[in-house]
Parts: structure tokens; C-alpha cells; sequence
């Protein structure tokens, strides 16, 4: 094969998977609502902004295929767990409040030789979105950071030991394993 001709494969590839999802009518929806927001930006309908609209609508619609993998199915899977997503905002807001108030009370108390512990546990969560997410959020509760995620081994250094709840009990890693399920 030669060099030229690899990416002409993967170029037909991609047009022929375009194709048969237009053929589907899958994707209409998200061509439909990129339009009408093009419509709506613009206030006013004459065949130039038409035009316009629909070039870019499509263009739009095709990176999102090519560069984020975007399908209808995905979107429906995200829409289903957005309570999840929802609940995990509201828990994750409830742990750094109460974190904040624990490192208050770390220093009001004057506590001058402080604990600090690297601690290391497994989170048995499958996807890196999730995994992400928990780091995330490890990080942004005061008096923790997340040093390394490696697969689904967090390591943690934390101001003190109680700090961090790695149990099975921790709300934000049951949220997280149901938005896994």
C-alpha cells in the first residue's frame, strides 16, 4: 500500500459510514436543532442564510462524528443517567463543605504537627470518564489531592487520615459505579 493510499482508505471509510447513518435518518435530530439554532442567531430567513445554515450544519455534524464519535445512542445514554450527574453535583458540593469545615477545624484547633498520609486504594471503576470524575472531585475537596490514578488505583495524599473515605460507603463512588452500571 502506498502512502498516499492509507489515508484515501480511511477517507472512504468515513464517507461510507456517514452514508448509511444518513440512509438510517440517524443524527437527523441533532442536523435539525444545529439548523434551527443557526436560524434563531441569525433573526431573520432569506435563501442566503439557508444556505449558509445548512453548510455549516452539516459541516458541524460531521465533526462531530468524525472528532468526538457522536451517535444518538450516546446521547440517549447520557440524557438517562443525567439524574446520576445531577446527584453527584449535590453530593460532591455536601463533601467539600464538609471537608472545608474539617480543615477548619484542623487549624482553629492549631494542631501544629499534622498527619499527612499517601493513601492508596482501588476504586473498581471501569471507565475512564468515571475515573476521571473521581479524581476530579478527590482534588477539588480541600485537604486532599489525587497524586496518581492509575487505571483504577488512586493514590491520595490527604492532610490527615480521616480526610478521605475510600469505603464502599463514600456517596460519590456509589454514584459513580451506578452511572458506570
Amino acid at each position: 500500500m502506498s502512502p498516499g493510499t492509507e489515508s484515501l482508505v480511511s477517507i472512504r471509510k468515513v464517507c461510507y459510514y456517514r452514508t448509511d447513518n444518513a440512509k438510517n435518518g440517524k443524527g437527523a435530530a441533532v442536523y435539525l436543532l444545529l439548523f434551527i439554532f443557526w436560524v434563531i442567531l441569525n433573526g431573520k430567513l432569506s435563501p442566503e442564510i439557508i444556505l449558509l445554515g445548512l453548510g455549516f450544519t452539516a459541516l458541524i455534524g460531521l465533526l462531530l462524528r468524525l472528532l468526538f464519535g457522536y451517535s444518538p445512542k450516546k446521547e440517549l445514554r447520557v440524557l438517562r443517567k443525567s439524574p446520576y450527574f445531577a446527584a453527584f453535583f449535590f453530593v460532591l458540593v455536601y463533601e467539600i463543605i464538609r471537608a472545608n469545615l474539617a480543615v477548619i477545624r484542623l487549624i482553629a484547633r492549631g494542631e501544629k504537627k499534622l498527619h499527612p498520609v499517601l493513601v492508596t486504594f482501588d476504586s473498581d471503576l471501569r471507565t475512564d470518564f468515571c475515573r476521571c470524575l473521581l479524581a476530579n472531585s478527590i482534588t477539588l475537596t480541600p485537604g486532599t489531592i489525587t497524586v496518581e490514578a492509575e487505571d483504577d488505583v488512586f493514590t491520595v495524599h490527604c492532610l490527615s487520615e480521616r480526610l478521605l473515605d475510600c469505603s464502599d460507603h463514600n456517596p460519590l463512588l456509589r454514584l459513580l459505579r451506578k452511572m458506570e452500571a
